[in-house]
């Protein structure tokens, strides 16, 4: 078979949520199944690092598409060209968009339906076009694959896609979080905090990820409690972030808190596996890679009581109305006043390894596959992929 997919989130260090379920699902997969050949579809020139064997070809198709106009003609006229030529058997597109102007067999990933419930997260033209368009890519997709219980359930309510069309598969987390020793952590706290314990936030600073109520909450605690901990926020400013500015400018507490900007991963997993608790305030998830990396590294977390979070989270989390900050600083306090019982119970959280891996991602991948096209045989084992 030759298959097509999508893979324009595929940028040399500078990875997020589908970019990361791009690169692990897409290495597995081409690694399991080298008798077929994958043709990845970038719309900038292609890093070779992301070539990921001798059955992947590379493609640069133009225009980037990085502005709603150009996602309309990148999907609708520059892919059919490169279909038309290639004649591909399947489509595989990671990031919830397809083509309406080809008939190709796609399996079409739906990671969540965010701008549905926030429409005001994002700019006003980006809006526009997801609440015309993803409707009637959900419609057109031969299968759907998404990442948790709650965003089918949302695709079923809100898009009125039958059930049985849609496969769940949740995300892993890269296999580099793990707990580090004590004398590592206190090397990455001397580097960023003066070598003082710190909550953390992973992940773009942007309205749904609710970043302001945080820094809010996190100037509460301290005003309330007698603690030395700092705040690190370790993600790349997104859009709409004046209000979280604002909300920066007003804290009596402000120069305790550090702002990374967006780390590289070899990186960003020590300073992941050295906090003291990872707190993710975030108003909606269609799942929450980074508390899935947290979890990977025995490290509490405290999050939202929405959407997917709590299917994410585990029992072990702290959690949180996102909306008051007077409950986000109390389950932060609670947290400081049991720290001992909850590192105990992240410490002993084996179990998340076996639930979210991006093996049995691309398991769940390959089965919709296999049932979308008889050619695509499902492997008894995967390949170990370094």
């Amino acid at each position: 078979m030759l298959i097509a997919v999508n893979t324009r989130f595929l940028i040399k260090d500078k990875l997020e949520g589908i970019g990361w379920f791009t690169y692990e699902t897409m290495k597995r997969l081409t690694h399991n199944h080298p008798e077929h050949t994958f043709l990845f579809l970038f719309d900038r020139e292609p890093d070779p690092g992301f070539v990921f064997g001798k059955n992947v070809k590379p493609i640069r198709v133009w225009p980037p598409a990085r502005h709603p106009y150009l996602w309309k003609y990148w999907f609708d006229y520059a892919l059919p060209s490169v279909f038309k030529r290639y004649k591909p058997d399947l489509f595989i597109s990671t990031d919830g968009f397809l083509s309406l102007k080809s008939d190709i067999p796609t399996l079409l990933v739906v990671h969540d339906l965010g701008f549905e419930h926030y429409p005001d997260h994002v700019t006003g033209s980006a809006s526009n076009f997801y609440r015309k368009y993803m409707p009637l890519y959900a419609k057109k997709a031969t299968r759907i694959i998404t990442v948790s219980e709650f965003s089918k359930k949302d695709i079923v309510k809100l898009y009125h896609v039958a059930p049985d069309k849609i496969d769940v598969a949740y995300n892993g987390a890269n296999d580099k979080y793990i707990p580090i020793s004590q004398n590592e952590q206190q090397a990455v706290r001397n580097r960023y905090t003066g070598g003082k314990p710190y909550f953390l936030y992973v992940g773009s600073v942007h309205p749904r990820k609710n970043v302001k109520n945080l820094l809010l909450a996190y100037d509460a605690l301290r005003k309330e409690h007698l603690t030395e901990h700092q705040l690190v926020i370790a993600g790349r400013m997104a859009w709409k972030i004046d209000e979280t500015k604002q909300a920066f400018e007003q804290m009596q507490f402000k120069n305790d808190v550090v702002f990374t900007n967006h780390l590289l991963l070899s990186e960003l997993t020590k300073v992941m596996a050295s906090a003291d608790a990872f707190v993710y305030p975030s108003l909606f998830e269609g799942f929450g890679i980074p508390i899935v990396e947290a979890r990977y590294c025995g490290v509490p977390v405290i999050t939202s009581d929405r959407s997917s979070l709590t299917e994410v989270g585990g029992p072990n989390a702290l959690y949180f109305d996102p909306d008051r900050v007077d409950l986000i600083k109390d389950a932060m306090k609670l947290f400081l006043l049991d720290r001992e019982n909850y590192h105990a119970k992240a410490k002993k959280d084996v179990s998340v390894r076996e639930v979210f891996n991006w093996d049995k991602t691309v398991s769940s991948i390959e089965s919709a596959i296999a049932s979308m096209d008889s050619n695509f045989v499902k492997p008894r084992q995967s390949v170990e992929v370094a």
